[in-house]
């Protein structure tokens, strides 16, 4: 097997030294063009990769950004990864995407070796609480949808606002009975705290009977089927269903249509993979790409100009998407 090429190769092949070699990597210096097309013309013949770690070391920068989701096979979070990645290839950064599928200990894992690759800052979505790094991080850290510690800036759509317009759809379906199904704990997830909560609060204005499942709903379909199966059973007389996410929302309408019944449901997301699959569902749309610019633009000035001028907490409007009839 042939051996990687290495800078003093590099320099050797050049006629230069190893320092003006790494100069030239680093764009630091004054190096003539002749000098320069040499350098580039060896690095090109020995197809010789420069080591970023060690190169990084020398600019104080890596420009490596991790990520942090609970799992990119999610449509909502799949979608909001994309757009990220995308944005910052634009602006020259590379990303480390890390699926925690909510195991506390390997988000833990993910956050060490994220340091230890140097990287100048993450964007996280995940769902544990109480991860003692996040308390204490001297990292530039951007969130989406979950508040993870008093000092890390958070990225969300207007999840009550969102709750409210999911139910008065419904009723504006003239349905008054309604239940929603919400995926965690208030302390777990405030965002699905507040979709609920504008759910209860539009309920109660109308005078209207309301009930919410805090469920772990799981990510094997097998799972979902079993718990959306008994909730239908427990409510047979079910005109309307508020769903707190599109994935649910689509198994629980399958389902619905195959017992035949006549029940209203509103998603949650409004991803394009859902909403182009099943246009026919009615969902809250969040704001995917608008919210993964801001939490893009809000980490690189983190990163360039520190933690000035920078608020907390940032919220972005959401839609209804009407399904086709």
């Amino acid at each position: 097997m042939r051996e990687k090429a290495k800078l003093e190769d590099v320099a050797k092949l050049a006629g230069v030294s190893p320092t003006t070699v790494s100069r030239v990597l680093n764009n630091r210096g004054a190096i003539s063009n002749k000098t320069r097309q040499k350098v580039n013309a060896a690095i090109q013949e020995l197809n010789y990769h420069p080591n970023e770690i060690a190169r990084s070391l020398f600019i104080s920068k890596t420009n490596l950004i991790g990520l942090i989701f609970p799992t990119t096979a999610h449509p909502f979070y799949g979608e909001m990864v994309f757009h990220i990645e995308k944005i910052l290839s634009e602006k020259n950064y590379k990303v480390l995407i890390c699926n925690t599928m909510n195991q506390a200990q390997k988000e833990n894992s993910y956050l060490n070796m994220l340091l230890a690759n140097q990287v100048d800052g993450m964007i996280v979505g995940a769902h544990n609480i109480g991860i003692e790094f996040y308390q204490k991080a001297n990292l530039p850290i951007v969130a989406i949808d979950r508040k993870v510690s008093e000092t890390i800036t958070v990225v969300s759509s207007d999840n009550y606002s969102g709750g409210r317009l999911a139910t008065e759809e419904i009723l504006n379906q003239g349905r008054t009975k309604i239940i929603h199904i919400n995926s965690v704990r208030q302390e777990e997830a405030p965002s699905s705290y507040l979709r609920r909560q504008g759910y209860e609060d539009v309920m109660k204005e109308h005078g209207f009977p309301y009930k919410t499942y805090e469920l772990e709903l799981p990510f094997d379909t097998k799972g979902k089927k079993q718990i959306l199966s008994d909730i239908l059973n427990r409510h047979p007389d079910l005109e309307g269903m508020f769903v707190s996410d599109d994935l649910t929302a689509a198994l629980a309408l399958s389902m619905i249509r195959k017992q035949d019944k006549d029940i209203f449901v509103v998603g949650y997301d409004g991803t394009e993979a859902v909403t182009t699959c099943l246009p026919e569902l009615t969902t809250i749309v969040q704001p995917i790409k608008a919210m993964a610019q801001l939490a893009v633009d809000l980490l690189l000035k983190e990163i360039n100009s520190g933690f000035k001028d920078i608020q907390k907490n940032y919220i972005l409007p959401v839609t209804v998407r009407r399904g086709e009839k």
